[in-house]
């Protein structure tokens, strides 16, 4: 499997005295599942913006499918956005639109000013829609507007949303953290599924170790914008933890359950 992200030194500097991103390099192979964790204001987010150029990074290199992401033009970055699938922590829907036409939504990249405006979309797209949400347990609410869902049922949404730009990765933002265990166990099964049968590369932020753990092909650790751990669930120690954590780590090793010794 070749590399389908390379992450190469890249630093993100936010005003004269705070540098969000230290340095970070890493690789994700396509099709792998690659949890990032860390305490909250590590990084993580940051990280994850510079990829699809939400934000610009500082320095350093950001090659995904073989193109420097950090070098393109607009015209050129917006066919790259098409590949890549965003999830946020808080849905980021249209309240006032129904479950499909916000899934419908996925594909505005990819048209025209004029038909995105207008809502225009293709019989094929729409029948790739209403796949997608069954396939994800939403074949009952295709109509209701996203308002009247639960947390759990935006989250799926929002993958839905992300699933019909046919993406080659999918990056998602701390999906399960406004969520139930329930709802939050079932938004990972789907996204674990997306990675193993559909061979969609996903990149998750997450602050549940215990999660990463049970779900994650690797995991990589930031603290305070740098890179501190990367390696397999089975290889991770608490000794790893407390790298990672710092103070909140003892806490976090108790919800270990022993997994593993150091």
């Amino acid at each position: 499997m070749t590399a389908l992200l390379q992450v190469n030194q890249v630093s993100k500097q936010f005003g004269s005295d705070t540098k969000a991103l230290s340095d970070v390099t890493f690789s994700v192979k396509e099709g792998e599942f690659v949890s990032i964790i860390g305490p909250s204001g590590a990084g993580k987010s940051t990280l994850l913006r510079c990829i699809n150029r939400m934000i610009d990074a500082s320095s350093g290199e950001i090659m995904f499918d073989n193109q420097n992401v950090l070098k393109l033009r607009k015209k050129e970055l917006k066919v790259v956005r098409t590949q890549i699938g965003m999830i946020f922590q808080h849905y980021n829907l249209v309240n006032r639109l129904s479950v499909i036409e916000n899934t419908l939504h996925g594909n505005l990249g990819k048209k025209s000013t004029i038909a995105g405006v207008l809502g225009i979309y293709t019989q094929e797209e729409k029948v790739q829609a209403n796949h997608i949400l069954s396939v994800l347990g939403l074949e009952d609410f295709i109509y209701k507007r996203a308002d009247q869902l639960s947390g759990g049922q935006k989250q799926r949404v929002g993958i839905a949303r992300a699933l019909i730009q046919n993406p080659k990765m999918m990056l998602c933002d701390e999906p399960i953290a406004s969520l139930d265990p329930n709802s939050a166990k079932t938004i990972m099964d789907h996204l674990k599924n997306i990675s193993t049968t559909m061979g969609i590369t996903v990149l998750v932020n997450l602050h549940q170790v215990d999660v990463a753990l049970k779900y994650s092909d690797r995991i990589i650790g930031i603290n305070s914008g740098k890179v501190v751990f990367e390696g397999t669930p089975e290889t991770i120690t608490k000794g790893d933890i407390q790298l990672i954590y710092g103070s909140e780590a003892d806490e976090l090793i108790f919800d270990l359950g022993g997994i593993h010794a150091s």
